[in-house]
């Protein structure tokens, strides 16, 4: 039986839970509480991740100057458009584990005389360097995005990470300024947010988080942070709930560092040889997933009380830097490539982190999802000159509002469902989850993801104080629990107008659908 007797309190002040026993109704009260608003949630929590990895730069993004696919310096104008609608606040790159075997010099300069590369990572797949540093900044400004740089340090050195951050950074007239004005930029780039290192504990070196916090303190040594480099320094934090890394490098290196980061990736069967299907999926890994990726809420308290030891007063962040789904790769794709579908199920799953994330905005100040385009968990996909929006893109579509946004707590009961951990046992998750906040218009929004397969809730929410007079809105569902969307045919999952609210004497009651994503507006 999916459905168990219990039941999680969430509170998005705190994201505490309580455990009580009562059957599940199908109607839930809540309260909303416009008096006492909380943190802010930065945009940064809907940041994007672009690796050298398959199609997720090259054809993704880059399709070449002299491509007949419609193009800006080289750069897909679908593509930009697309992200743009999303206001996508920041951009990861060059990697990932990629990162850690790029040297910056290899992508500058004149195109035709850039090295070619062995992608070692991905496929063996031969890297251009078509697309480089100028080509990344050229992507970000058209997006109106802000660049997250991951540095090479597991392949590199202090000297090469200082000489890229003043190549792209210094205003002045030394050789290096001089040669980026050389390769066309006069003004810097703008850098707010670097990476030192990236996944150190494996495909970045291997190393041990005692090696790596000194490694870290190092290579910050020669960062020099400052008026030229006032970038964000990134610490290469844990693979999942390792909260010993976080421990000890917070501990060793913390006074060097501005954040640092955390993977956590959702796999249905938590079993990285066999992860399961991207579409027809069996029913069991519907609800798996949703366990899985339920752990979040978990992960992220754990990584957050082992920086509480060592920075009580949270001056250094979390960022969430890799996350999303996980599946087999699509049958007949290069598996380096790491191409999957992405379906209603992971629409659902965006929007039950961004839920998660909101409640973290104490120590969460940036997420990057895996990745932007044709890779894992991805907004787009593409198909040469053809282009699909996926469910993911859309759940980012709809959570706009929320970007700089003032959270507002909404204390509401969600019935459990089960799904099966890695070890083929059940455990209790919460089945939806809900998030509310004032947005920058000034106007309150609500966002539900309801990870229900078969059944809907209809949530009766005390608005308190707020004085609302209307319900507008928008949901992601389907019939098909993997609906999806394909380059070049007619879309069949999207957003439509949500019906299922009405305001009445002070109570807001939502009507929310099985296996679906619901955001409200409230004038």
């Amino acid at each position: 039986m999916l459905k168990s007797l219990t039941a999680l309190a969430l509170t998005a002040t705190v994201g505490c839970s309580v455990t009580t026993a009562f059957a599940a109704p199908a109607k839930i009260d809540a309260t909303l509480k416009p008096d006492q608003p909380g943190l802010e949630i930065p945009r940064h929590i809907y940041g994007q991740f672009s690796e050298h990895l398959g199609l997720g730069v090259y054809e993704g993004i880059w399709v070449g100057k002299d491509s007949s696919i419609p193009n800006t310096r080289g750069i897909r104008n679908d593509v930009v458009a697309a992200l743009k609608a999303i206001k996508m606040p920041n951009v990861r790159w060059p990697g990932g584990c990629f990162a850690d075997e790029y040297h910056w010099r290899d992508g500058i300069g004149d195109p035709a005389k850039r090295p070619v590369r062995k992608n070692n990572w991905w496929g063996g797949t031969p890297e251009t360097n078509q697309f480089g540093t100028h080509e990344f900044f050229d992507f970000i400004e058209q997006t109106g995005s802000e660049a997250y740089l991951a540095v090479n340090v597991g392949s590199s050195n202090p000297t090469e990470m200082r000489e890229w951050i003043e190549y792209m950074t210094s205003p002045g007239e030394d050789d290096l300024a001089k040669e980026r004005r050389a390769n066309g930029r006069d003004k810097p780039f703008k850098v707010p947010f670097i990476g030192i290192g990236n996944e150190s504990w494996g495909c970045g070196g291997e190393m041990r988080p005692e090696y790596y916090a000194d490694v870290y303190r190092r290579f910050s040594a020669f960062f020099h942070k400052g008026t030229d480099n006032p970038a964000v320094r990134v610490a290469s934090g844990s693979n999942a709930d390792d909260v010993n890394w976080t421990d000890v490098v917070v501990g060793r290196a913390g006074k060097r560092m501005d954040a640092i980061s955390l993977h956590y990736y959702t796999l249905p069967t938590a079993n990285w040889s066999k992860k399961g299907p991207a579409t027809n999926f069996p029913v069991d890994q519907w609800y798996s997933t949703f366990y899985q990726t339920s752990r979040m809420d978990k992960i992220i308290s754990d990584h957050t009380a082992a920086m509480d030891k060592h920075d009580p007063t949270k001056r250094i962040a979390l960022y969430v830097d890799e996350w999303g789904t996980w599946y087999d790769v699509e049958p007949g794709t290069n598996p380096g490539h790491l191409y999957q579908q992405n379906t209603l199920r992971d629409g659902i799953v965006a929007a039950y982190n961004f839920n998660i994330f909101h409640r973290h905005t104490d120590r969460v100040k940036m997420t990057n999802i895996a990745q932007t385009i044709n890779v894992l968990q991805a907004m787009i996909l593409t198909d040469k000159e053809k282009m699909a929006l996926t469910p993911t893109y859309y759940a980012y579509k709809m959570y706009v509002p929320f970007q700089d946004a003032t959270l507002i707590p909404l204390d509401v009961t969600a019935p459990n469902l089960q799904g099966k951990d890695g070890k083929g046992v059940l455990q209790d998750y919460p089945a939806f989850n809900v998030t509310a906040a004032k947005a920058k218009d000034g106007k309150t929004y609500i966002g539900v993801a309801n990870t229900n397969l078969t059944e809907g809730y209809v949530l009766n929410i005390n608005l308190g104080t707020l004085k609302a007079k209307s319900v507008s809105g928008d949901v992601l569902t389907a019939d098909k629990m993997d609906a999806h969307n394909v380059p070049g045919q007619p879309e069949t999952i999207s957003l439509a107008p949500f019906k299922g609210g009405k305001i009445k004497n002070g109570t807001l009651e939502l009507t929310i659908p099985a296996k679906s994503v619901v955001v409200v507006k409230l004038d």
